[in-house]
């Protein structure tokens, strides 16, 4: 096995939101929360420890949430107040190295191979980083260390909450392989699937195909788990992010059905993405429309022009172009989206634009 021996640490915001909400709300600690809208079609943006003993997590509808913990409090977002504590955790972080690569509002890599305080060894670093964290904002955080990006932030999630793992490069292969491949970064729930149907269980397992049996079934990224099921990443950190994209969806409360309804919805998206690249400053030439059937089935359409779209006078009648192309009428819709992009994006890439 290859070993890149950088100093990378992934840190990571315990259960972020809900744990603002309970600092800043002593009724709510000790309690089950969850963050979102209640509303018939909200889905949970967070839940606390408390509530994920129910099996309550990100993603999941408000509602089916509450079936799992009838005891559960759903709390609206403060994403502004979210922001102000990411901004002090970052500031602290830059303390440390100059190298860091925010992933979201609650976590970032950070390259620490040559840091700021001349340290050495990259667990004092992230043991000191937690403990000033926990000292500004009164939460706590967990951190994964090892010598590349992939293992860090496999290790971050290991001892949850208030966690702290290093995978050194002598162990990582025997972590791996005793590693369940639901845990590798990128493996959502079809990938897992299609890997259980391949007898592929474990790092081990998938150690022992070869790349061209990973790039045959799960085609470029097969070699990307050929490489990660041998401790290969060599992914930087990247420290120059630039904005590709802005973009926004709303869930209906009701599927929309006819053109009034749709003349509705996209009205109103335009005007939630028209906030968010006016606070951006972005500067856009591609508009994305992507729908989510009553199935869950999704499909998107785009929309190229020589302007910018930043108004809503630009980007309404091209919202309804598009929609023009969406057979609503025959097959309901539960969701609308709408994002403006930087450059032609190919159509296996557009639904990036709202992960």
């Amino acid at each position: 096995m290859r070993c890149y021996m950088r100093k990378i640490i992934h840190l990571d915001m315990d259960a972020f939101y809900a744990s603002v909400e309970q600092r800043d709300d002593k009724s709510l600690r000790g309690k089950p929360v969850a963050v979102g809208h209640d509303a018939p079609r909200s889905v949970v943006a967070t839940a606390s420890y408390e509530a994920r003993k129910f099996g309550v997590h990100s993603a999941m509808s408000v509602q089916t949430a509450k079936r799992l913990c009838k005891d559960l409090i759903i709390v609206e977002p403060h994403f502004e107040k979210y922001k102000e504590v990411s901004q002090t955790v970052h500031a602290l972080m830059r303390e440390y190295t100059d190298i860091i690569e925010p992933v979201s509002l609650d976590e970032a890599f950070m390259d620490v191979t040559h840091n700021k305080k001349g340290e050495e060894l990259a667990v004092n670093i992230a043991k000191e980083l937690k403990s000033k964290i926990f000292s500004e904002t009164f939460l706590t955080s967990s951190a994964g260390i090892s010598y590349n990006k992939f293992l860090a932030k496999i290790a971050s999630d290991w001892n949850k909450p208030d966690g702290l793992k290093i995978i050194h490069p002598s162990q990582a292969q025997d972590f791996i392989n005793d590693l369940k491949v639901e845990k590798i970064w990128g493996i959502g729930p079809k990938t897992l699937s299609k890997m259980h149907d391949l007898g592929i269980y474990t790092g081990r397992q998938l150690r022992e195909k070869t790349l061209l049996d990973l790039i045959h079934n799960f085609g470029k990224m097969g070699k990307v788990f050929y490489d990660y099921a041998r401790g290969i990443d060599e992914s930087e950190v990247e420290n120059s992010w630039i904005r590709k994209s802005v973009s926004c969806e709303r869930t209906m409360e009701s599927d929309i059905k006819d053109r009034t309804a749709m003349i509705v919805a996209l009205y109103n998206v335009v005007l939630d993405l028209t906030g968010r690249i006016a606070k951006a400053g972005f500067n856009g030439k591609r508009l994305t429309l992507k729908v989510k059937y009553y199935d869950f089935t999704i499909q998107t359409r785009s929309i190229t022009q020589r302007q910018i779209l930043d108004t809503k006078e630009k980007i309404l009648p091209l919202a309804k172009q598009l929609a023009k192309q969406i057979p609503y009428n025959e097959k309901p819709v539960r969701l609308v989206g709408l994002g403006v992009s930087d450059e032609v994006v190919r159509k296996d890439k557009e639904l990036s634009l709202f992960d």
